[in-house]
């Protein structure tokens, strides 16, 4: 059995760019940044970042383009997938990401929960009344069950 999955949470790079297969198919890229924090042999605490290129095509690119800027956060679900093409008679390479889901992270400027968006629907699509999460640490010995 073999598997290839990719799940990441970052902060968009860049705005997304938006282009049009032959085929009239949407397909939109971006990048994600994601950052680690790690201690090093000496004990101190250091922190590194990976860029990742994201593609995501159709109806779900159309809403990406839509919605999400540089700086936006988003969770992304996909398979990686490495392309080749010759430039200038070198090979080139690009490892991606192609998305299956993205789902948008919070608003800045504290909107809450995070926005529902999966899909193609719009990140204030989600259904009225949805609590708004405690932003205070919950005590597990607090839940009655």
């Amino acid at each position: 059995m073999y598997l290839n999955k990719a799940m990441i949470f970052g902060n968009l790079t860049r705005d997304p760019e938006m282009k049009a297969l032959p085929s009239g198919m949407s397909v939109c890229s971006f990048s994600l940044a994601t950052n680690r924090i790690y201690n090093d042999r000496d004990g101190k605490r250091q922190e590194s970042t990976d860029y990742h290129n994201i593609v995501v095509f159709g109806k779900q690119a159309e809403t990406v383009s839509k919605y999400l800027q540089k700086g936006s956060s988003a969770y992304v679900e996909g398979r990686m997938q490495t392309r080749s093409w010759e430039k200038d008679g070198q090979k080139q390479y690009r490892t991606e990401i192609v998305a299956d889901r993205v789902q948008f992270g919070p608003r800045a400027g504290g909107g809450g929960g995070a926005p529902a968006a999966t899909h193609g629907g719009a990140p204030d699509d989600r259904a009225p009344g949805l609590p708004e999460y405690p932003e205070e640490e919950i005590n597990p010995e607090d839940i009655p069950f």
